[in-house]
């Protein structure tokens, strides 16, 4: 196959000959095998486009109640509705993440009966009502779902759960009184809970197409990536052990242990270079300027791969939706051309009808004529009786 020729014309001239695919060369099988993934790709998504647009008429009642629900609240390109309600969860989202860290505050604090710092009132009730959003959204997305344990076990529904379920754990904590609240492991519990508030900042990946294509390209990228974690791996537990043994020298060394000089390679290699921990001789500053150097061409070797697996899904996807639209768009061409061909033909049979029954009518009010069906088109079918 030359390079630059259309692939499709290409399989198409292959069928036409009769030539099968394991005769190519592995770089064109290998196109030919890109190319029909992505036409399988189109066709799944503009499947799942007719799949919306269509209206069966065997569901019932309720089942189309629950898709249009599900349309309303999973697809914000369905309709202009949906696209309201995905415009005002992101802004609840943000104002939740805003509220969470002004809470946070101590001049915004208040003190409560005990003497401790709480969150504003104010926040409390603004978080509360971003809490009752977010869990009617959610109830609905549950109740229109064809697949509710399916849907409780996806990814992106178990963030959501984490981020409402704080909120009523602290509830009940809170109703069952101050001697429970009171228990050290309670306290524990509570503070954890109240971390797990930020998971809500990851629902803005369900209102984000490019963070679901970086989600996707990471994913794609876990080979990359397992390989920057084995190359730093590597790299701290070398340094960090020189390290550890150059500063034993030193009287007044930071580097008590390998482990805790893990932390110093760490952030050494990464070179963020806090500065809480560096050497003091002469052999350990040698030490970490050749990790220094080494952390730095660690991590630029596999970003590169990384990026560019990024850039490949987000303009396949771009790719994918555009071609998918343009293919619904042909489609429905497609349609209307054969609609006018169906008028057509029928005010053609129409207009045959009517000369029909107009020659009929004429020959039954009059004896003398007998029509022709050959001739009706041309009007001359009418014989004089002998």
């Amino acid at each position: 196959m030359k390079r630059g020729s259309c692939p499709m014309c290409f399989m198409r001239e292959m069928d036409y000959w009769g030539i099968d695919a394991e005769y190519l060369d592995e770089c064109c099988i290998s196109s030919l095998n890109e190319v029909q993934t992505e036409l399988a790709e189109i066709a799944e998504k503009v499947k799942a486009i007719l799949d919306d647009l269509e209206d069966d008429a065997s569901v019932t009642r309720g089942q189309r109640c629950q898709a249009f629900l599900w349309k309303l609240m999973e697809k914000p390109e369905s309709s202009l509705a949906a696209r309201v309600i995905a415009v005002v969860s992101f802004a609840f989202i943000l104002l939740s993440s805003v509220v969470m860290c002004v809470g946070t505050i101590p001049e915004l604090q208040v003190e409560d009966a005990e003497g401790n710092l709480v969150e504003h009132p104010t926040l409390e009730s603004i978080e509360t009502a971003c809490i009752i959003w977010f869990t009617v959204e959610y109830v609905l997305r549950f109740m229109s779902s064809s697949n509710q344990l399916r849907f409780v076990f996806s990814f992106m529904n178990i963030i959501d759960f984490l981020a409402i379920m704080p909120f009523y754990v602290l509830l009940i904590l809170t109703h069952l009184g101050t001697a429970v609240m009171e228990l050290a492991n309670v306290q524990q519990a509570v503070q954890a809970l109240r971390i797990m508030r930020i998971a809500r900042i990851f629902k803005l990946a369900r209102h984000s197409s490019g963070l679901q294509t970086l989600t996707f390209a990471l994913k794609i990228s876990l080979k990359e990536l397992g390989l920057l974690f084995m190359y730093m791996s590597v790299g701290i537990f070398l340094f960090s052990a020189l390290g550890y043994t150059l500063e034993q020298s030193h009287p007044e060394t930071m580097f008590t242990s390998i482990p805790q000089s893990f932390w110093w390679a760490v952030i050494t290699m990464t070179t963020v270079g806090y500065g809480d921990i560096y050497p003091k001789t002469t052999l350990g500053r040698c030490n970490a300027a050749v990790s220094f150097l080494c952390g730095v061409i660690a991590i630029a070797l596999p970003i590169h791969p990384i990026i560019n697996n990024f850039v490949i899904v987000y303009s396949k996807q771009r790719v994918l939706e555009t071609a998918a639209k343009h293919e619904i768009e042909l489609m429905a061409l497609r349609t209307e051309e054969e609609q006018e061909c169906l008028k057509a033909e029928r005010t053609a049979s129409a207009g045959t009808r009517s000369v029909w029954e107009s020659t009929a009518l004429s020959a039954s009010q009059s004896d003398k004529y007998i029509p022709v069906l050959g001739d009706t088109a041309n009007n001359s079918g009418l014989q004089p009786c002998s």
